[in-house]
């Protein structure tokens, strides 16, 4: 449990630090009157239950695969009992969706969590003003580097500072509510729908900072894996909604008290002793925040690369002990190149919250499409009670995504921009490489025809030779090739496909499986799944039943490196095919992917038309 408070809800439990504000004076300013406060908190409290407390913990959480939550996680799941039905490939554009969206949304909660925190100097001392922009900036790039090192050292201390930031920031709210108790009545919703029925327009346009309360939602599916569903949902009742709920009625009570505080009323709601303390605490959450999307940002990644929408990148281990602890220096430096562009761009966290909002409202409207499907095709609930509940959460849903999409014109075009190019990357490796199997398959001859032919030919040399091939069946182009040029064949010949399947994790015993072709010819398949990274040298040790050990010194790996040309019958567009074809040349090595010793590797190119 206070594992997930450091990770989970460093995203969710900063959001009071700008999201209140954004209502009243953001791009669609209200006035800080009585009834606009019970209104709005009113709005907040039904938000969190809704979304968060009875969509994502009562129900969605229970989406696992094998244990692994999030949207790719889902998709995967889906996508393994959903062979030949109608909504298959339904699942994969939602699936791709949701993982470009999430893409926009890891670029600005590290932006606006780290601006909001430090803008908390000119609460302390307005004339700090001009030290905002240097300090963000030095937290956000301090951040990044720190990413090559790991996080399992400092890790320790995620759970307990978010706990006392919690601790804080209820005790702070409950006080301010002592003053003013009668605050406590906008937990009633009738406050919410007068809104409504009085200012239907502001109140629309209202929603769209409001939703800015559940950004960060999505990590508590998404961090499933890590610690599971009770600890999650756990933390989220006893500690985290009541805290949250305890700051937003306090920082309503101060409001009642004092409408001019509203521009920066989590800070004043600190006894002006106590508020650089919290500025510093209030730093330290968002850098927590920021490093739990960097390394989901990680996650989903290496996810998207083993289920073969991204080329292989490169992928380090920064724990010996956690597999989920890893680091893609690719996306690392991408990420704080684009945040530092996005500090620098907007300025201040009020003209970042403009473009936050619509790709996490996006994101949470696909999740609730895939979940229709999961429990009416799969899980096979009562039609009437799943379509009332997946029904509602839509109405909620659309309305905060149609809300967020006023925020285009100010900044939300950003996010949707980096989705489109993230969607358009993702579609177009999966088509690509679809294509390129499909050509190269189509080409591949017969392997009981070429080991009949071959085997009685060709000179036999001493030694093991690893053919890795992608094709599960057919001769590989490498084998082909090296036949072709160098007229010999190894002693003993392995086939090895490497298959990721639609399962987070598979187990050492269902790793291996070996078929004897004759003739010293061996096919293999090794099945990981996709949060495993594949370590081909490590298996193969483990392989008895294909003749006497495999010894790396004895064995050479083989490898074809595919080149584009220009096709007669081309079945995607050309720019699509020239974007394809330098994802393929920009791919991480398969000798680093699959950890194959550097000595033992040998590359021969063939050429392929898509």
């Amino acid at each position: 449990m206070l594992g997930a408070l450091g990770v989970v809800y460093g995203d969710i439990g900063t959001s009071p630090l700008y999201a209140l504000r954004e209502t009243f004076i953001g791009h669609h300013p209200l006035p800080v009157d009585a009834f606009h406060v019970y209104g709005v908190i009113s709005l907040v409290f039904w938000t969190l239950m809704l979304i968060v407390t009875i969509k994502y913990v009562g129900i969605i959480l229970r989406a696992d695969n094998r244990g692994e939550g999030g949207a790719i996680a889902l998709q995967a799941l889906l996508m393994r009992h959903g062979q030949g039905r109608r909504w298959y490939g339904l699942v994969i554009v939602l699936g791709v969706l949701a993982t470009s969206l999430f893409v926009g949304e890891s670029i600005i909660t590290p932006a606006i969590s780290v601006l909001s925190a430090v803008e908390g100097l000119t609460v302390v001392e307005e004339r700090l003003q001009p030290l905002v922009l240097p300090v963000a900036l030095a937290i956000i790039l301090g951040l990044f580097l720190f990413q090559a090192r790991g996080t399992a050292r400092v890790g320790a201390l995620f759970g307990p500072v978010t706990l006392l930031y919690f601790l804080t920031i209820g005790t702070f709210g409950a006080l301010s509510i002592a003053s003013r108790p009668e605050i406590l009545e906008a937990l009633s919703p009738h406050h919410a729908v007068a809104f409504f029925l009085n200012d239907g327009l502001f109140a629309f346009l209202a929603m769209s900072s409001v939703f800015l309360v559940v950004t960060g939602a999505e990590a508590l599916y998404a961090d499933m894996g890590h610690f599971g569903r009770r600890p999650i949902a756990f933390s989220w009742l006893w500690i985290v909604f009541p805290a949250l709920m305890l700051n937003y009625l306090g920082q309503g009570a101060l409001l009642l008290r004092d409408p001019e505080s509203i521009r920066n009323p989590f800070f004043l709601l600190a006894p002006e002793a106590l508020r650089l303390p919290l500025v510093f605490l209030a730093m330290l959450a968002t850098i927590i925040a920021s490093q739990a999307v960097i390394s989901g940002a990680f996650s989903i990644t290496r996810q998207a690369v083993q289920l073969g929408f991204l080329p292989r990148l490169r992928i380090l281990h920064t724990s010996e002990r956690a597999e989920g602890q890893i680091y893609i220096p690719f996306v690392n430096w991408g990420l704080l190149v684009l945040v530092i562009l996005l500090v620098l761009g907007f300025g201040s966290s009020s003209k970042l919250a403009a473009a936050y909002g619509i790709s996490v409202a996006g994101t949470m409207m696909i999740v609730t499409l895939m979940t229709a499907i999961l429990v009416t095709q799969v899980w096979k609930w009562n039609r009437w009670l799943a379509g009332a509940a997946i029904l509602l959460f839509l109405i909620v849903d659309g309305a905060y995504f149609a809300a967020n999409l006023t925020k285009i014109p100010e900044g939300g075009w950003f996010p949707l921009l980096i989705g489109i190019i993230a969607f358009t990357l993702l579609t177009t490796w999966a088509r690509g490489r679809f294509l390129m199997q499909k050509r190269l398959k189509e080409a591949a001859m017969p392997i009981e025809i070429f080991i009949k032919s071959a085997a009685r030919t060709a000179t036999r040399v001493p030694g093991t030779a690893v053919f890795m091939t992608s094709a599960a069946s057919g001769v590989p182009p490498a084998l082909l090739h090296n036949l072709k040029h160098n007229k010999v064949l190894h002693e003993r010949i392995i086939l090895l496909t490497v298959v990721i399947d639609e399962v987070p994790y598979v187990d050492e015993e269902d790793r291996i499986e070996v078929i004897d072709l004759g003739q010293n010819f061996f096919r293999m398949v090794l099945r990981y799944g996709f949060m495993q990274q594949p370590d081909v040298p490590a298996a193969l040790a483990k392989v008895e039943t294909c003749g006497p050990q495999i010894r790396m010194m004895d064995t050479s790996f083989f490898l074809a490196r595919q080149t584009l040309l220009p096709s007669e019958r081309p079945e995607m567009a050309l720019w699509r095919e020239k974007l394809f074809a330098w994802m393929l040349r920009n791919a991480e090595s398969a000798m680093e992917f699959f950890r194959l010793p550097t000595n033992r590797v040998v590359e021969l190119g063939s050429q392929v038309e898509i």
